[in-house]
């Protein structure tokens, strides 16, 4: 099972015990809660209606903010002596992905259940 998530403008690909790096979350608490974009459940089917997407939700605990890799800004103007040399190290929040609650997988349990108890009551007619 996976799940698409947005965060920071950016979506990402998560799935159960995941640890990601999303762009930074200011006063994140301890646990953070996504609304998925798309989820594909265990058999393979796909849900992407957006009522249904509402009620499922993805857990994640926030394990601390790390700084990405250093990127080198450099402006250079040729034959005029301009040059400008920046950096910049972008700040994440990590985080580990503890669970994905989707009701629907519930009610897909007690509906097997249910025919396994028809199949049982027409077996011993």
């Amino acid at each position: 099972m996976y799940a698409i998530i947005r965060s920071g403008g950016k979506q990402t690909k998560v799935s159960l015990g995941d640890v990601v790096d999303v762009e930074r979350l200011k006063g994140a608490q301890e646990e953070v809660e996504f609304t998925p974009l798309l989820v594909v459940d265990e058999n393979g089917d796909t849900v992407t209606d957006r009522d249904a997407l509402g009620k499922v939700i993805v857990r994640a605990k926030v394990l601390g903010e790390v700084r990405g890799d250093k990127i080198d800004v450099f402006k250079y103007k040729n034959k005029s002596g301009y040059r400008r040399r920046q950096g910049h190290r972008q700040r994440y929040t990590q985080l580990e992905i503890t669970a994905i609650d989707m009701p629907s997988a519930k009610k897909a349990k007690s509906s097997t259940a249910k025919k396994k108890a028809e199949d049982s009551v027409g077996e011993e007619e």
